[in-house]
């Protein structure tokens, strides 16, 4: 695990002073947070407390009122379609239910970006399609000619898993990356989440409500309320944090009348 409090740890995502409206309901009232190179960072809150906008905003899928997102050095509420391209081709996305195309097997889900963003000879992507296999542990040669319909809930996670990472991104997206998945398959994610940022050293954002996966895997976590970061540190000092609404959201004892 990366140590939250290096002095020496880089910047690759900065949300400055953010604010964003919808139909008079004010989602981020000035978010503030620095999202560091190379570690795994949860975002928490109940919902509609804007975890998905922020997501949309770093990509630039949805801009901000006000206030300055960077990615890796660059403004992206600034920057044009095509070079939003090249930003969205570094961010890698495992979707809640992994999200794979169902008309397309296993091989052809995982190359779909890599169709995408680059010109690559059928041998080439052959070859980053089976790597990417093996890294979430589905080397069996068959697997590729699987259609989605063949596949388990935890496969399909893991070729989703494999589909993200297909064009070596710097960042990856979890999206509630263990819901419906039974314990040894949520336990497999979670062990996937921190090999994957180990041996390829990405930057992780996970947005969940499963607090027990979220304390396997993750470095640190940011608190969303009421359109505010209230708290981001280590997993473990956020556990025993001095905010109550923290604390309880955590340990499963906030009132609901207070999500």
């Amino acid at each position: 695990m990366m140590d939250a409090h290096d002095k020496n740890l880089e910047p690759i995502i900065e949300f400055r002073d953010v604010h964003k409206s919808f139909a008079n309901n004010d989602v981020h009232k000035g978010i503030n947070l620095t999202i560091y190179r190379g570690e795994t960072i949860t975002l928490i809150g109940g919902s509609g407390q804007g975890k998905t906008v922020l997501l949309k905003e770093l990509t630039g899928l949805m801009y901000p009122d006000r206030g300055e997102v960077v990615v890796d050095g660059q403004e992206v509420n600034r920057m044009k379609e095509k070079d939003l391209l090249e930003i969205r081709k570094d961010v890698g996305f495992l979707f809640q239910g992994a999200a794979l195309f169902d008309s397309m097997n296993v091989r052809d889900n995982i190359a779909y970006s890599l169709y995408e963003h680059f010109e690559y000879e059928e041998e080439k992507i052959d070859e980053i399609v089976m790597e990417k296999l093996k890294l979430v542990g589905l080397g069996d040669p068959s697997v590729v000619r699987k259609m989605p319909d063949e596949l388990s809930g935890g496969m399909k996670k893991r070729v989703g898993l494999a589909r993200a990472i297909a064009t070596d991104p710097k960042i990856i997206i979890y999206d509630e990356p263990t819901t419906g998945l039974d314990p040894t398959n949520v336990r497999r994610i979670n062990r996937m989440i921190r090999e994957l940022q180990e041996k390829l050293g990405v930057t992780s954002i996970a947005v969940t409500h499963d607090m027990e996966s979220t304390f396997e895997f993750t470095d640190r976590i940011a608190m969303l309320w009421k359109g505010k970061i209230i708290g981001v540190g280590p997993a473990e000092e956020m556990k025993n944090s001095e905010n109550d609404i923290i604390r309880e959201f955590i340990a499963g004892t906030l009132p609901m009348d207070d999500i």
